[in-house]
């Protein structure tokens, strides 16, 4: 398995975001977390990347990471695109590549994997001198995926992709992800409140409300129970 959640729980001070949550996402899966604002999935994203202290269990291929601090958790294999993209807009689209492979030391290897996602990216080969500031919401987006999969990683998690683009755009970069999962191997752990969308090219998914996994199951499953997305997901 790779990645592995007990009885996660997390607190912002006094007050509990998560409650004893479990789930597992297995190598080589693209499982999807749904909810609606202020459902948890932020903070377990947070959580799972060494961001926020937690109580319960995260494993992460058969190793327990309570101790093992943000920056190490990336050398493991895990990355983490953050809500709002975080590209460094003052640098060009190479440059933020360049960066996302600091824990790489061979550099023909980094030179390698630019060539293997502007091939990926074909939008950001084009756009490879321009400001990461200067790019459409949905190329920097693309070049956020990009960026963390400089670092070589066996387990990408993405929150919320969809945040200020098109329908048309969040398709895009989700069967972006999909071919990552098929023909990469990568394993992808995205949240979104885009269900219907998400479902179509997620394995499995869970909903998280109020802190806590509520439902869990296929996609196809899922994308087919209207009570759930009713109750849960605010899809009417």
């Amino acid at each position: 398995m790779t990645l592995d959640l007990k009885n996660l729980s997390v607190f912002y001070g006094k007050t509990q975001a998560l409650f004893d949550c479990s789930f597992s996402v297995g190598e080589g899966e693209f499982v999807a977390l749904l909810g609606s604002n202020g459902a948890g999935k932020t903070t377990l994203l947070r959580a799972v990347s060494g961001l926020l202290p937690f109580k319960g269990s995260i494993a992460f291929s058969g190793m327990a990471l309570d101790k093992i601090v943000a920056q190490k958790r990336l050398a493991l294999g895990i990355a983490h695109i953050p809500q709002g993209r975080g590209t460094f807009s003052e640098f060009t689209v190479d440059e933020n590549l360049s960066l996302g492979a600091t824990i790489v030391s061979n550099r023909s290897q980094v030179r390698e994997d630019k060539d293997r996602w502007y091939e990926t990216f074909p939008r950001l080969r084009e756009r490879r001198d321009q400001l990461a500031g200067n790019l459409s919401g949905g190329e920097q987006q693309m070049l956020a995926v990009a960026r963390a999969l400089m670092s070589r990683p066996k387990l990408l998690m993405c929150d919320e992709p969809s945040l200020g683009l098109a329908p048309s755009i969040t398709q895009e970069i989700l069967a972006i992800f999909k071919t990552l999962n098929k023909d990469h191997g990568m394993t992808l752990l995205v949240v979104e409140q885009n269900v219907d969308i998400t479902l179509q090219y997620a394995d499995r998914a869970f909903v998280i409300e109020a802190g806590q996994i509520v439902a869990s199951g296929a996609a196809t499953e899922l994308i087919a129970n209207e009570d759930i997305k009713k109750s849960y997901l605010g899809v009417a």
